[in-house]
């Protein structure tokens, strides 16, 4: 069973936060491309992740600064609002997955928005006047009809208006209530006390609960049968649990790319086996090809033009009957299975050598798709991937072929020189080149000179 970060632990996370409120920004990285973490000071500095992952969204503080990766545009735009700035607020919009954190900064007031909502999460800061000056995702109107775009003002998800779940009566319909989420719903129809979990989120008073395995939660899980552990902060948690959950992510994932270039060779080569093996097979016929032609010129007196079929008695004295191919004499069909036979004896001992070496490296091929299956960490994948390039069994995509350059000059019969002094000079060499030169090559720094046919522009 995975735990989901829902809205109950936002609100524990948001709690945890309260006492950095008024504590200045210190340090703004790109955790992933999809998460910012945000190092805040007051007293000592902590780093809060959040993350617009499409598969683990989520809010929470961690434990050490993050690696960081190489400043994007979007890194940029928000460091210069949030850098020095100063914590105004931490707040849960309602009880949805959406966290504002207030901040005065060198710029001006701003919101760090972070809806945390699966697909659809991102990260974006708000100005003073609505507008989203910087986003982890933008995202244009012909990906959603609520586009975020820079500059734009800034609209809140369209959700329902519905009474917080903290208002509901036994025996309500959860879903028409803001903060049930489906694992909360599922707790409670387990037997879980609806106004105890109410009176928790009303006072503020969560659990600090990791459940190895399945994840983190701020309430107590006996219900689904789940074994809670006591950390020091909810936050302590959730890290440890996104932590493995993703290594297991990006470990099924680099297994998948690597497993796919395996299976297309491994089938490659068992059509290859079976194809080898019918050739064999063929290659045991080699004496009744061999009789075949000896008989058809033995009986060649009784065969008639254009029959299809030799019936006569072969060595053990019984009937047989030899196909013939009606438009070949009987000579020449003769000859047609002493040649068959010749040809597939000659292959025999290749073909069985063949089948041999195939055979081995499927094997092979098999024995490390086993392996991959039961990998469990990057070490052995790295092995594995390694055994993968030295067999050759992995088809690198070729380089991106440079694009064709464009003609120079747009095409126009423009010519280049250089001087005896080494300066580059541009003439044209019809009217209309002439014209391009002067008009958009050409810049009021250069020297032009008028000669006969035209404008030359020597290049300062």
């Amino acid at each position: 069973m995975k735990i989901p970060f829902d809205s109950l632990c936002l609100a524990a996370v948001v709690q945890e936060c309260q006492p950095f409120v008024g504590g200045r920004i210190q340090k703004v990285l790109l955790a992933a491309p999809n998460e910012l973490a945000v190092a805040i000071y007051k007293e000592r500095e902590q780093y809060l992740l959040l993350s617009a992952d499409p598969q683990f969204a989520r809010a929470h503080w961690i434990a050490r600064r993050p690696e960081g990766m190489d400043a994007t545009p979007a890194l940029t735009l928000f460091r210069r609002y949030l850098k020095e700035a100063k914590v105004a607020f931490v707040r849960q919009r309602g009880l949805d997955r959406v966290l504002e954190i207030g901040a005065d900064g060198p710029e001006g007031p701003v919101v760090l928005v972070a809806e945390l909502m699966g697909k659809h999460a991102n990260v974006m800061l708000v100005a003073e006047d609505r507008r989203v000056v910087a986003a982890l995702k933008w995202i244009g109107p012909k990906l959603s009809r609520r586009p975020i775009l820079p500059g734009q003002p800034y609209e809140a998800p369209p959700l329902p208006d519905r009474p917080p779940f903290t208002e509901a009566q036994p025996g309500d319909d959860l879903n028409d209530f803001e903060g049930a989420s489906p694992f909360l719903q599922r707790l409670i129809q387990a037997g879980y006390p609806l106004a105890d979990a109410q009176a928790r989120v009303r006072e503020g008073r969560y659990e600090t609960l990791a459940f190895p395995g399945h994840g983190a939660y701020p309430l107590p899980l006996d219900v689904l049968n789940l074994m809670g552990y006591p950390r020091l902060t909810l936050s302590t948690a959730l890290e440890a649990h996104f932590a493995e959950a993703q290594r297991d992510r990006d470990l099924a994932l680099r297994k998948q790319r690597m497993q796919n270039p395996l299976q297309r060779v491994a089938d490659a080569r068992r059509v290859a086996v079976r194809e080898i093996r019918e050739a064999v097979r063929a290659a045991r016929d080699v004496p009744t090809q061999q009789m075949w032609g000896e008989l058809i010129l033995a009986y060649q007196y009784q065969a008639t033009p254009g029959a299809k079929t030799l019936d006569v008695l072969d060595y053990e004295g019984r009937e047989i009957s030899i196909p013939l191919k009606t438009d070949l004499t009987p000579l020449e069909n003769a000859q047609r299975y002493f040649d068959k036979a010749k040809r597939v004896k000659s292959r025999a001992a290749a073909m069985a050598e063949q089948e041999v070496r195939i055979a081995r490296d499927l094997e092979e091929v098999e024995g490390l798709l086993l392996r991959l299956e039961r990998a469990l960490d990057p070490a052995e994948l790295d092995a594995i991937e390694a055994e993968i390039d030295r067999r050759r069994w992995r088809h690198r995509a070729p380089a991106p072929t440079r694009r064709k350059e464009e003609r120079p000059f747009a095409g126009h019969a423009v010519r280049e020189m250089l001087s005896p002094g080494g300066y580059r000079v541009l003439y044209g060499e019809t009217a209309t080149a002439n014209d391009y030169l002067t008009t958009k090559v050409a810049r009021p720094s250069d020297y032009w000179f008028h000669v006969r046919g035209g404008e030359v522009p020597t290049w300062c």
